[in-house]
Formats: C-alpha cells, sequence, structure tokens
C-alpha cells in the first residue's frame, strides 16, 4: 500500500490511503472522519455539533462507528455494523486528494434502510468507480430509528435530517481540500436514503447545499406530527419513562432500540394488519413534519416550487417487494387478486382501476399482483407524484427493469450495485446471480456519472414530455425509452 496521502481541514489533518497508484487511475480513501461529535451524554438527542479539533494527523484509514447497531443479518446490500460511540462520520474517495484546484464533481450518498437500520461502511458505497469517472464521492452516516427521529419534548425534532445537513455543511467547508468542487455537489441515495434525498429537496434550509439530486426508490416518510408524538409516547410507556428529553436520557440506548419495533407495530396483531398499517399510514420512524425544518408534506413543498432549480433523476426497480409475496404464492393460487387487495383495505373502485392497468401482472398470479401493488405504493407511485409536482423543473424519470436470474425479480436493492459499477464485489451474486449484465452497469453507471458531472443523463426529461421514462433493462447498447413508463401506477397518484 502506497504511503498514504495527508489533507488539512477544518478541525485538522486527516491521513488517507491509497487504492492502486496515485496519478495513474488510483484512489484515495479517506474514512471515518468527524463531521459532527458523537452524540452521547449531553448531546444525546441534541442537534449535531461540529468536532472539536485535533493536533497532528488523525489516521483515517478505517470505517468510523455506525448507528446500527449489532448484526442485521441477512441482507441484500451487505451493510456491516461498527461498533463505537461517534458514528456522525462521512467516508471520501478520491482520485486527487489535496488538490484544491482540481473541482472535481462531488457526490454524497446517503444509505437506505427503512430510517431504522443501514450503514454508510458498505463496500458497495465505495466510490472508486466515480473516481475513476472523476467524480469525488463521500457516503454519510446519521441517527436511526427513535435516536434520529423520534419526536422529543425539549429536545430538536428530524435530528437524523440535522444531521444530513450537517454532512453536507462539512463538504461545502472541506471537500476542495480533497479536489471537490462544493459548487458542484449531487445528493444520492436509495431507498429510505432516495427518501432523505427527497426530503433535502423539499426543504427551503437546505437549497444551498447541493445543486442537483438522484434518488433511487425513494420512500417518503413525511410523518405527521401528531403520529411522531403518539409514536414516541408509545415508546416511552414501554421503556418506563416519561416522554421527555429527560426521560428519554434515563434509557439506554439498547433499550429504546429494542422497544422501537414494539412501538411503531399496529395495535392488531399480525402481518396482515402490519402491512395494512404500512399502506395506510406509512413508515413509523422517519423525518416528521415538525413545523420548524420540515413545514409540509414533501410533495406539497415540490409541488410549491422548492427545490426547482435542482435537476433530479428518479426511480424505482419493477418489484421492489414482490419477493416477500413468493412464499404466499400457493396459499393464494386459488384467491381472486381483486379479493386480497379488499384484504389489504384497497376500496373496490381503486381496485377495479388498478387491476385493469395490471393486467400483465395479474396473469402471474395473485402474489405477484398483491407484491406489485406495495411496490407502488411505497415507491413507483411516488415517482409520478414527485414528477408530476415539479412540472417544468428539469426531471428525469426512469426504471430498473432487469430480473435477477437467482432471485426472479427485478427487486428492492438490485439496482444499486450497477449504479455503483461494483459487479466485482463477492456479495453481489446472492442478489444478481453469477454473472449479472456488465453492459447495464455501464448504462447504469453512466448514466449516473454523466449527471454527476453535470451532463444529461441521456434521455429525455418527464419535464419535457410528461411519462417519458428510460427503461434499464438488459444488455440492449441502445437506451430504451417508453412514452409512459409509469401507467400502470395512474390509479394510485
Amino acid at each position: 500500500m502506497t504511503v498514504g496521502p495527508v489533507v488539512a481541514i477544518s478541525p485538522g489533518r486527516v491521513r488517507g490511503f491509497w487504492r492502486g497508484e496515485p496519478g495513474a487511475g488510483g484512489s484515495a480513501a479517506f474514512l471515518g472522519i468527524p463531521f459532527a461529535q458523537a452524540p452521547v451524554g449531553d448531546l444525546r438527542f441534541g442537534a449535531p455539533v461540529p468536532p472539536e479539533p485535533w493536533k497532528g494527523v488523525r489516521d483515517a484509514l478505517e470505517y468510523g462507528a455506525t448507528a446500527q447497531r449489532g448484526d442485521p443479518g441477512d441482507t441484500l446490500i451487505p451493510e456491516p455494523s461498527v461498533p463505537g460511540e461517534a458514528t456522525l462520520n462521512v467516508n471520501v474517495f478520491t482520485p486527487a486528494p489535496g488538490g484544491h484546484d482540481a473541482a472535481l464533481p462531488v457526490l454524497v450518498w446517503i444509505h437506505g434502510g427503512g430510517f431504522v437500520s443501514g450503514s454508510p461502511a458498505s463496500p458497495w458505497y465505495d466510490g472508486r468507480a466515480f473516481n475513476r469517472d472523476g467524480v469525488v464521492t463521500v457516503s454519510v452516516s446519521y441517527r436511526l430509528g427513535f435516536d434520529g427521529f423520534g419526536h422529543i419534548a425539549g429536545a430538536p425534532s428530524n435530528r437524523a435530517v440535522r444531521d444530513w445537513i450537517a454532512a453536507l455543511e462539512w463538504v461545502r467547508d472541506n471537500i476542495a481540500a480533497f479536489g471537490g468542487d462544493p459548487g458542484r455537489v449531487t445528493i444520492a441515495g436509495q431507498s429510505a436514503g432516495g427518501g432523505a434525498v427527497l426530503t433535502l429537496l423539499g426543504i427551503p434550509a437546505a437549497q444551498h447545499l447541493f445543486h442537483s439530486a438522484w434518488a433511487l426508490s425513494g420512500a417518503i416518510a413525511d410523518v405527521p406530527a401528531e403520529r411522531a408524538r403518539t409514536l414516541s409516547a408509545k415508546l416511552a410507556h414501554l421503556a418506563g419513562v416519561a416522554p421527555t428529553r429527560a426521560g428519554f436520557a434515563a434509557a439506554t440506548e439498547a433499550t429504546l432500540h429494542a422497544l422501537q419495533g414494539k412501538a411503531a407495530v399496529a395495535d392488531s396483531s399480525g402481518r396482515l394488519a402490519e402491512v395494512r398499517s404500512l399502506l395506510a399510514d406509512g413508515l413509523s420512524w422517519g423525518p416528521e413534519i415538525d413545523g420548524d425544518l420540515i413545514t409540509q408534506p414533501t410533495i406539497s413543498s415540490l409541488c410549491s416550487g422548492v427545490g426547482a432549480s435542482k435537476p433530479l433523476v428518479l426511480g424505482s426497480v419493477d418489484d421492489e417487494f414482490t419477493m416477500l409475496t413468493d412464499h404466499v404464492k400457493r396459499a393464494l393460487g386459488l384467491v381472486p387478486a381483486s379479493l386480497a387487495l379488499g384484504q389489504l383495505g384497497v376500496p373496490r373502485e381503486r381496485a377495479r382501476t388498478y387491476l385493469a392497468g395490471n393486467a400483465a401482472q395479474r396473469r402471474r398470479g395473485t402474489a405477484a399482483l398483491l407484491g406489485r401493488y406495495v411496490t407502488d405504493v411505497v415507491f413507483r407511485a411516488t415517482v409520478v407524484k414527485v414528477a408530476d409536482a415539479r412540472a417544468d423543473a428539469p426531471t428525469w424519470v426512469y426504471r430498473f427493469s432487469w430480473p435477477s436470474p437467482a432471485r426472479g425479480w427485478a427487486l428492492h436493492c438490485l439496482d444499486v450495485p450497477f449504479w455503483f459499477d461494483c459487479l466485482d464485489d463477492p456479495h453481489v451474486a446472492g442478489i444478481a446471480g453469477a454473472d449479472p449484465p456488465r453492459r447495464l452497469a455501464e448504462a447504469v453507471h453512466g448514466a449516473a456519472a454523466a449527471f454527476v458531472r453535470g451532463d444529461d443523463p441521456g434521455w429525455m426529461p418527464w419535464s419535457r414530455v410528461p411519462g417519458i421514462t428510460r427503461v434499464f433493462g438488459g444488455e440492449a447498447s441502445r437506451p430504451d425509452v417508453i412514452a409512459d413508463g409509469y401507467a400502470s401506477v395512474r390509479a394510485l397518484v
């Protein structure tokens, strides 16, 4: 390993390490750099506070502590947990450390995980492919679950959103030292990370911190204030503490983490009740419409023109959650799709219209239809709502439609290793099979790199021709663009 580069940033100097040869296609990594102090002690449940300066050179050779605790089990994206208290950190990947005059475009990545899990320490989020294409890449951490999003009397709301903003402020103030241009920052993320991107796009106070955005399978929370208070009161009751900052501070992190899932479950038991609650109410822990940082739902904010000056690319995979209904395929074999949708609480007329627009999926069986419906409510309808809300603001829409031979569907998270062009990572085979198409990665990653550099991603924008959609579906060398790529979700919009 070549002697590591050292760069000077606001709080002090940091040492990274090279992968490959400097100046010959190599990429330098700086891991676990704090953008805020550890959120413990008096800072627990507080807004992020800038890190204390340090003397000498600080090694940035290993990933920092993550807000995700323990072994997350078998996940679609490898996102390891790293123990420790200093969970607010960034990882920087750059081809030009110390290159203050390089002024390269910057990509800031926000990980997913339903706002309750996930980690920036994934090998898939390594920015080496973007570095190869002249893009400095930063992955950021943030507080999760109740710690990051729960309503607490006497504490700042939306602490994790404030973490995202603090990380972007760190990028603004320090990325030039890594060869990046603070005036050309693209934010991107997948799933809850994509929801974070859309949330930030709709926050007036965050507009000066980035210039464009890409949301992969964005899941917007927009938790109403009343629901946020109810969830926190329920958690306090389960923990046996007062629903105040002092009360929650009396409970250990492990206690609240163990109980936050129970607090979020619908009072009526059973898997069906949980699904109905998700479809009706959305995610439990996530950005809250607090009347302060977030004053209105994201779609309403975008519709009012917030973020309209910023180019946006967004899309989803075709069957985000259909894999989850595969295990009930036989049980639902003789159940009419209309009856099954009724069990999910779908009104009869809405079900009729939805079924008419999804005849092809319906022919694959009721289980497949239900999986697609949940996918559409949580993800794909959001794509249309956001694109429509932005009107003539520059917006490009895509679908990722290549079905994994290992999983049978174009499923949740499948697009991520293509987007990062990291198909050689050994974890990819588990979700994409042994031989995922390289040309598809070239197409997806190529569009992303071009967009971050400030170019057109390669197809006609929805804002010019509403409905037009780029379909990433396989080995095709020419872009597959269709007139109304999300027509099947119109019944839900």
